[in-house]
């Protein structure tokens, strides 16, 4: 798991070539996103895209994990509460469905958790579990991007 502002994404380029394409799509359209609305918008094909999501946080949620996918999760507007934790620490609760991309987990550990402000990544690779959308003290709207990036 990495987490920085997007600001200092290029230091990241050079980790894959999808996930360079995921960040200079979120740096040229970093003002636009402020306006954008809820969608699936394809960067390159099915190696790169980006999903638009404005929802309210909640209690708690799930863990989740990825295997073709990188995810880049940036905070447009509002902060989020996101646990973490390796995978290997994790039972499944819901069987990895190939099509999505994604397996439901829940944590056998002590959770680790980090908060996604504005203007801040997360990015998460298949051995990071994570859990998003978390109340950071109450509920409240936020809109987030969360870009898909092959893993190649």
């Amino acid at each position: 798991m990495i987490k920085d502002k997007l600001n200092n994404s290029k230091v990241y380029f050079a980790l894959s070539e999808n996930i360079r394409k995921g960040f200079e799509w979120l740096l040229a359209n970093k003002e636009f996103l402020k306006n954008i609305k809820p969608d699936r918008y394809i960067i390159d094909g099915d190696n790169v895209w980006a999903n638009v999501q404005i929802y309210n946080t909640k209690g708690d949620a799930d863990y989740e994990a990825h295997r073709k996918y990188v995810d880049i999760q940036y905070m447009i507007e509002g902060n989020e509460i996101v646990g973490v934790t390796d995978i290997t620490n994790c039972t499944t609760t819901v069987e990895y469905n190939q099509e999505k991309d994604i397996e439901f987990l829940h944590s056998t550990v002590e959770e680790e958790y980090q908060e996604l402000n504005e203007g801040e990544f997360l990015l998460f690779y298949p051995h990071d579990a994570h859990k998003p959308s978390i109340n950071p003290g109450e509920t409240k709207t936020v809109k987030k991007v969360v870009v898909k990036a092959a893993i190649n």
